[in-house]
Protein backbone atom coordinates (compact mmCIF):
# COMPACT_ATOMS: atom_id res chain seq x y z
CA UNK A 1 0.00 0.00 0.00
CA UNK A 2 1.35 3.46 -0.95
CA UNK A 3 0.69 6.56 1.15
CA UNK A 4 0.77 10.16 -0.08
CA UNK A 5 0.53 13.39 1.92
CA UNK A 6 -0.31 16.47 -0.14
CA UNK A 7 -1.21 20.07 0.63
CA UNK A 8 -3.25 22.52 -1.40
CA UNK A 9 -5.47 19.97 -3.12
CA UNK A 10 -8.81 21.77 -3.24
CA UNK A 11 -8.07 23.06 -6.76
CA UNK A 12 -5.30 23.47 -9.30
CA UNK A 13 -2.38 21.09 -9.61
CA UNK A 14 -2.97 19.69 -6.12
CA UNK A 15 -6.46 18.59 -7.11
CA UNK A 16 -5.14 17.03 -10.30
CA UNK A 17 -2.44 15.15 -8.39
CA UNK A 18 -4.94 13.91 -5.83
CA UNK A 19 -7.19 12.57 -8.57
CA UNK A 20 -4.20 10.96 -10.34
CA UNK A 21 -2.83 9.18 -7.28
CA UNK A 22 -6.26 7.97 -6.17
CA UNK A 23 -6.55 6.33 -9.58
CA UNK A 24 -3.18 4.69 -8.91
CA UNK A 25 -4.49 3.17 -5.67
CA UNK A 26 -2.72 5.45 -3.21
CA UNK A 27 -4.12 6.27 0.21
CA UNK A 28 -4.03 10.04 0.45
CA UNK A 29 -3.79 12.35 3.45
CA UNK A 30 -4.31 15.99 2.60
CA UNK A 31 -4.64 19.55 3.86
CA UNK A 32 -6.04 22.57 2.06
CA UNK A 33 -7.73 25.85 2.89
CA UNK A 34 -10.98 24.75 1.22
CA UNK A 35 -12.58 21.30 1.19
CA UNK A 36 -11.33 18.94 -1.49
CA UNK A 37 -14.17 18.39 -3.99
CA UNK A 38 -13.26 14.72 -4.43
CA UNK A 39 -14.87 11.97 -2.39
CA UNK A 40 -13.08 8.65 -2.10
CA UNK A 41 -12.68 6.03 0.65
CA UNK A 42 -8.89 6.39 0.39
CA UNK A 43 -8.90 10.17 0.71
CA UNK A 44 -8.39 11.52 4.23
CA UNK A 45 -8.79 15.28 4.03
CA UNK A 46 -8.65 18.02 6.64
CA UNK A 47 -9.55 21.62 5.89
CA UNK A 48 -6.96 24.04 7.29
CA UNK A 49 -5.76 27.48 6.28
CA UNK A 50 -1.99 26.96 6.33
CA UNK A 51 -1.45 30.60 7.26
CA UNK A 52 -2.68 29.54 10.72
CA UNK A 53 0.77 28.22 11.53
CA UNK A 54 -0.05 27.53 15.17
CA UNK A 55 -2.70 24.98 14.16
CA UNK A 56 -0.52 22.84 11.90
CA UNK A 57 1.06 20.57 14.55
CA UNK A 58 -2.22 19.46 16.10
CA UNK A 59 -3.77 18.95 12.70
CA UNK A 60 -0.93 16.70 11.54
CA UNK A 61 -1.03 14.68 14.74
CA UNK A 62 -4.56 13.58 13.90
CA UNK A 63 -3.87 12.92 10.23
CA UNK A 64 -0.44 11.57 9.30
CA UNK A 65 0.43 7.82 9.39
CA UNK A 66 3.89 6.63 10.52
CA UNK A 67 5.11 5.96 6.96
CA UNK A 68 4.70 8.04 3.80
CA UNK A 69 5.95 7.01 0.39
CA UNK A 70 5.52 10.48 -1.04
CA UNK A 71 5.00 13.98 0.34
CA UNK A 72 4.02 16.80 -2.04
CA UNK A 73 4.00 20.22 -0.39
CA UNK A 74 2.03 21.98 -3.07
CA UNK A 75 -0.01 24.67 -1.28
CA UNK A 76 0.87 28.21 -2.23
CA UNK A 77 -0.46 31.63 -3.15
CA UNK A 78 0.69 34.09 -5.78
CA UNK A 79 0.07 37.41 -4.09
CA UNK A 80 -0.42 40.53 -6.19
CA UNK A 81 1.72 41.19 -9.23
CA UNK A 82 3.12 44.62 -8.48
CA UNK A 83 6.42 46.41 -8.00
CA UNK A 84 8.31 45.29 -4.93
CA UNK A 85 8.62 48.89 -3.75
CA UNK A 86 4.82 49.03 -3.54
CA UNK A 87 4.48 45.69 -1.73
CA UNK A 88 3.94 46.11 1.99
CA UNK A 89 5.68 43.85 4.45
CA UNK A 90 2.40 42.38 5.67
CA UNK A 91 1.66 41.26 2.09
CA UNK A 92 5.10 39.64 1.84
CA UNK A 93 4.58 37.98 5.21
CA UNK A 94 1.28 36.43 4.13
CA UNK A 95 2.85 34.89 1.03
CA UNK A 96 5.91 33.70 2.96
CA UNK A 97 3.77 32.16 5.73
CA UNK A 98 1.88 29.96 3.28
CA UNK A 99 4.55 29.31 0.66
CA UNK A 100 7.51 28.78 3.01
CA UNK A 101 6.90 28.72 6.75
CA UNK A 102 3.93 26.34 6.67
CA UNK A 103 6.20 23.90 4.81
CA UNK A 104 8.90 24.33 7.44
CA UNK A 105 6.33 23.56 10.14
CA UNK A 106 5.25 20.40 8.30
CA UNK A 107 8.79 19.18 7.67
CA UNK A 108 9.77 19.86 11.29
CA UNK A 109 6.76 17.87 12.48
CA UNK A 110 7.74 14.97 10.23
CA UNK A 111 11.29 15.02 11.60
CA UNK A 112 10.29 15.35 15.25
CA UNK A 113 7.76 12.50 14.99
CA UNK A 114 10.20 10.29 13.07
CA UNK A 115 7.83 9.76 10.16
CA UNK A 116 9.45 7.66 7.46
CA UNK A 117 9.28 9.48 4.12
CA UNK A 118 10.77 8.13 0.90
CA UNK A 119 10.41 11.24 -1.28
CA UNK A 120 9.46 14.82 -0.44
CA UNK A 121 8.70 17.35 -3.16
CA UNK A 122 8.32 21.08 -2.55
CA UNK A 123 6.38 22.69 -5.40
CA UNK A 124 8.52 25.57 -6.64
CA UNK A 125 8.40 27.69 -9.79
CA UNK A 126 10.54 29.17 -12.53
CA UNK A 127 9.76 32.46 -10.79
CA UNK A 128 12.19 31.39 -8.07
CA UNK A 129 15.12 32.01 -10.43
CA UNK A 130 13.78 34.38 -13.13
CA UNK A 131 13.51 37.55 -11.05
CA UNK A 132 10.96 39.18 -13.36
CA UNK A 133 9.45 42.53 -12.50
CA UNK A 134 6.24 42.36 -10.49
CA UNK A 135 6.71 38.86 -9.09
CA UNK A 136 8.36 40.06 -5.87
CA UNK A 137 6.49 38.23 -3.11
CA UNK A 138 6.04 35.03 -5.10
CA UNK A 139 9.61 34.96 -6.39
CA UNK A 140 11.06 35.63 -2.94
CA UNK A 141 8.97 32.86 -1.42
CA UNK A 142 9.83 30.28 -4.08
CA UNK A 143 13.54 31.14 -3.99
CA UNK A 144 13.44 30.62 -0.22
CA UNK A 145 11.61 27.34 -0.79
CA UNK A 146 14.45 26.16 -3.04
CA UNK A 147 16.95 26.83 -0.27
CA UNK A 148 14.66 25.13 2.24
CA UNK A 149 14.91 21.94 0.17
CA UNK A 150 18.69 22.18 0.01
CA UNK A 151 19.04 22.75 3.76
CA UNK A 152 16.66 19.99 4.84
CA UNK A 153 18.41 17.52 2.54
CA UNK A 154 21.26 17.55 5.08
CA UNK A 155 18.88 16.83 7.96
CA UNK A 156 16.82 14.10 6.29
CA UNK A 157 19.44 11.78 4.76
CA UNK A 158 16.96 8.93 4.28
CA UNK A 159 14.45 11.08 2.36
CA UNK A 160 14.98 12.37 -1.17
CA UNK A 161 14.01 16.04 -1.28
CA UNK A 162 13.56 18.27 -4.31
CA UNK A 163 12.09 21.65 -5.18
CA UNK A 164 10.23 21.11 -8.45
CA UNK A 165 9.08 23.73 -10.94
CA UNK A 166 6.12 22.05 -12.71
CA UNK A 167 5.94 24.34 -15.73
CA UNK A 168 2.91 26.24 -17.02
CA UNK A 169 -0.48 24.92 -15.89
CA UNK A 170 -3.92 26.33 -16.65
CA UNK A 171 -5.22 27.26 -13.20
CA UNK A 172 -7.10 30.16 -11.66
CA UNK A 173 -3.70 31.80 -11.09
CA UNK A 174 -3.15 31.89 -14.85
CA UNK A 175 -6.62 33.35 -15.36
CA UNK A 176 -5.61 36.25 -13.11
CA UNK A 177 -2.19 36.67 -14.70
CA UNK A 178 -3.44 36.60 -18.29
CA UNK A 179 -6.55 38.72 -17.86
CA UNK A 180 -5.91 41.18 -15.03
CA UNK A 181 -2.20 42.03 -15.05
CA UNK A 182 -0.76 44.90 -17.10
CA UNK A 183 1.50 43.15 -19.62
CA UNK A 184 3.07 46.44 -20.69
CA UNK A 185 4.33 47.15 -17.19
CA UNK A 186 5.12 43.52 -16.50
CA UNK A 187 6.33 42.08 -19.84
CA UNK A 188 6.94 38.55 -18.50
CA UNK A 189 3.16 38.11 -18.64
CA UNK A 190 3.26 38.14 -22.44
CA UNK A 191 4.71 34.62 -22.59
CA UNK A 192 1.87 33.37 -20.41
CA UNK A 193 -0.74 35.01 -22.62
CA UNK A 194 0.79 33.37 -25.69
CA UNK A 195 0.62 29.94 -24.00
CA UNK A 196 -2.87 30.45 -22.58
CA UNK A 197 -5.38 28.05 -24.13
CA UNK A 198 -2.71 26.07 -25.99
CA UNK A 199 -0.91 22.77 -25.41
CA UNK A 200 1.91 24.77 -23.82
CA UNK A 201 -0.38 25.35 -20.83
CA UNK A 202 -1.97 21.97 -19.98
CA UNK A 203 -4.97 21.58 -17.71
CA UNK A 204 -4.57 20.33 -14.15
CA UNK A 205 -5.11 16.65 -14.96
CA UNK A 206 -2.64 16.69 -17.86
CA UNK A 207 -0.10 18.51 -15.71
CA UNK A 208 -0.64 16.11 -12.81
CA UNK A 209 0.09 13.11 -15.03
CA UNK A 210 3.24 14.83 -16.29
CA UNK A 211 4.46 15.74 -12.79
CA UNK A 212 3.70 12.29 -11.37
CA UNK A 213 5.48 10.67 -14.29
CA UNK A 214 8.61 12.75 -13.68
CA UNK A 215 8.81 12.39 -9.89
CA UNK A 216 10.73 9.07 -10.05
CA UNK A 217 13.34 10.76 -12.26
CA UNK A 218 13.72 13.54 -9.69
CA UNK A 219 15.31 10.99 -7.37
CA UNK A 220 18.21 10.66 -9.82
CA UNK A 221 19.21 14.24 -8.96
CA UNK A 222 21.06 15.05 -5.71
CA UNK A 223 18.71 15.47 -2.76
CA UNK A 224 17.99 19.14 -2.20
CA UNK A 225 18.06 20.04 -5.91
CA UNK A 226 15.91 22.62 -7.63
CA UNK A 227 14.56 20.92 -10.75
CA UNK A 228 12.63 22.45 -13.63
CA UNK A 229 10.42 19.66 -14.98
CA UNK A 230 11.00 20.94 -18.53
CA UNK A 231 14.71 20.22 -18.17
CA UNK A 232 14.35 16.54 -17.15
CA UNK A 233 15.50 14.49 -20.15
CA UNK A 234 12.76 12.43 -21.77
CA UNK A 235 14.82 9.23 -21.57
CA UNK A 236 15.08 9.30 -17.76
CA UNK A 237 12.77 6.72 -16.12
Amino acid sequence: MSNLFITGNSNGLGLGLTRYYLQQGYTIYSLSRSPCPLEHPKLNHVTLDLSALEQIDDCLSNLIPPTLNLVILNAGILGTIQDLAKTRLNELKKVMDINVWSNKMIIDWIIHHEIKVEQLTLMSSGASVNGNRGWGAYSLSKATLNMLAKLYAHEMPHTHISALAPGLIHTRMQDYLCHEVDQQRYPSIQKLIEAYGTEAMPNIDQAAALVAGKLPACQLYPSGSFIDIRQIPEDLP
